[in-house]
């Protein structure tokens, strides 16, 4: 049996790096029939997994040799904690290797939005000229407006402000006193939403910001205004969003993350003829190279955690 259990894609080196000092089985296709995991955990003593794995009490228990859990990315809400604390297992996640993944992700769709040309090209193959329709809006001279202000926030807040942009951030947990404040003036979750002409998302989701973007806090907008959330599904209400689309309250939508996933076609039909949205299927993190970072990060992590040397 294998001492490491990896159930969804990794970049290959990272798993060669395990593979050459401990027997390791890299299936990522056993997210997609998660049934199938506890069988192979038996003996295993690190689970790798990233964000559909579902990582219960009742899995952990089929695993009574495991000492940690690797996480391939940064949120942690696929895997249960205090279960983990309970037998002991380490969580490892991947911090930082991704950041600036999601921070190149945000800027570029705060461009595809506020321009508003990303879907002209059937109506070009058409014959059509539409030049007046598509003249849009540049990120230089608009509010920037952060919903959390932690490391991947910064990141954002730096290549928006290099663009011209004024930022504005929320964040209850980021003391007054943090030297990050530099980088975007603090105010209330009210004046993000206020004066924000692209508001970003960068909570964890937990009790307290599952659907703190709702129909009452959308309508704080300015209807020219656009919302990207790259962070957590479930923090924005999607269906409420999606109103707001509809009626013109809003100007555009960025999503990578969503309440559901996979987003299935029954849960996406609330977006059905919206031409102002843009939809992803969270990858926002994962490009070539931070795949590269994670995935060797948590390699190393979880080698190290084992007593092996790295």
């Amino acid at each position: 049996m294998s001492a490491v259990v990896i159930t969804e894609f990794m970049d290959e080196p990272a798993v060669a790096m395990l593979s050459a000092r401990l027997s390791t089985l890299y299936d990522p296709g056993l997210a997609d029939a998660q049934d199938r995991i506890p069988e192979k955990l038996t003996d295993a003593t690190a689970l790798i997994v990233r964000n559909r794995t579902q990582v219960t009490a009742a899995l952990l228990d089929a695993a009574p040799n495991l000492k940690c859990v690797g996480r391939l990315g940064v949120g942690l809400d696929n895997i249960d904690l205090d279960a983990c604390k309970e037998r002991e297992v380490a969580v490892f996640p991947a911090t930082g290797a991704n950041n600036l993944s999601v921070a190149e992700y945000v800027i570029s769709t705060a461009m595809l939005l506020l321009r508003g040309a990303y879907q002209s090209t059937a109506a070009m193959i058409d014959g059509q000229w539409p030049r007046q329709a598509l003249i849009g809006r540049e990120l230089a001279g608009h509010v920037m407006g952060l919903v959390g202000f932690g490391a991947i926030a910064r990141e954002v807040a730096m290549r928006a402000q290099a663009l011209g942009m004024e930022v504005i951030a929320h964040d209850p947990y980021c003391p007054a006193n943090d030297p990050a404040w530099h980088m975007a003036r603090n105010v209330a979750l009210e004046g993000v939403l206020d004066l924000a002409d692209v508001v970003s998302v960068h909570t964890p989701l937990n009790d307290s910001t599952r659907h703190l973007i709702n129909a009452q806090t959308l309508a704080r907008m300015k209807p020219t205004a656009v919302m990207i959330n790259a962070a957590r599904g479930g923090v924005i209400d999607e269906a409420a969003l999606a109103a707001a689309l509809k009626s013109g309250a809003l100007a555009g939508a960025a999503l990578d993350v969503f309440e559901t996933e996979p987003l299935t076609a029954e849960a996406a039909r609330k977006f059905d003829g919206l031409s102002n949205l843009v939809l992803t299927p969270h990858i926002a993190g994962v490009t070539k190279e931070s795949n590269i970072r994670v995935s060797a990060l948590i390699a190393e992590t979880v080698l190290s955690h084992l007593g092996e040397p790295v």
